[in-house]
């Protein structure tokens, strides 16, 4: 990592935690070692199942950016939806409002639903630098600073997020924007920032997450959507 990459990460991280800092609607959790924010009502009600009808119209099988021989790591489904649908353009405006970030280093916003049983075992957002898929990731816009997660509604029982190694739990709540960064207060790898999406116990969970790069976010021609 260069000197001005470090230095960016690290202007990122200060002006995004103060923003959120100032938002009255915005809680921080008590994370160890992890900028954690807790953002409510940033979606209305009717938004939020508008968004989960979209999310169901066009589901495949989630995807893992690097190999794993655990069938079960991630089981849940996705959805992609079109960048230009206007739920897509409301949501993504809102979620800019909050976060700060410049619109030009997020990646498209994803949706996930996770039926009874469902989960995704404890993970890193951020981008192994020794991994084979790296330098496509230098092209792409290079690593993950923060991410964005809202919840659509709230399922029966189960379904929260863990973050393993910060030793919090946050429970789904519809309208709610989960936010944290990836990264240190110096700009490196934050291990506290692995989390996992908890199995589902009853009824079904939505979310659709928002990531951001730390130089412009470019959609390789054959890339494959990801978490």
């Amino acid at each position: 990592m260069s000197e001005t990459e470090a230095s960016y990460r690290v202007r990122i991280g200060a002006w995004v935690r103060a923003r959120l800092s100032r938002n009255p609607n915005a809680i921080k959790v008590d994370a160890e070692g992890l900028d954690l924010f807790v953002v409510r009502d940033v979606l209305d009600p009717q938004a939020c199942q508008d968004l989960m009808r979209l999310i169901d119209a066009d589901l495949v099988p989630s995807g893992l950016l690097g190999p794993t021989d655990d069938k079960e790591f991630r089981t849940s489904q996705t959805c992609n939806p079109h960048p230009d649908h206007p739920l897509v353009r409301k949501l993504e405006q809102r979620i800019h409002d909050v976060v700060g970030i410049q619109p030009h280093l997020g990646e498209y916003a994803q949706g996930q639903r996770y039926a009874v049983g469902q989960q995704f075992k404890p993970h890193f957002d951020w981008f192994d630098t020794g991994s084979d898929y790296w330098p496509r990731q230098i092209k792409g816009g290079g690593q993950r600073t923060w991410t964005a997660m809202l919840f659509l509604n709230e399922p029966e029982a189960g379904g929260h997020t863990v973050f393993t190694e910060a030793n919090v739990t946050v429970r789904p709540r519809a309208g709610n924007l989960l936010v944290w960064n990836n990264l240190t207060s110096d700009g490196q790898v934050n291990i506290r920032s692995k989390h996992q999406g908890s199995p589902v116990e009853a009824g079904v969970k939505y979310v659709i997450t928002k990531w951001f790069r730390e130089r412009t976010w470019k959609p390789l021609d054959d890339d494959i959507p990801t978490y």
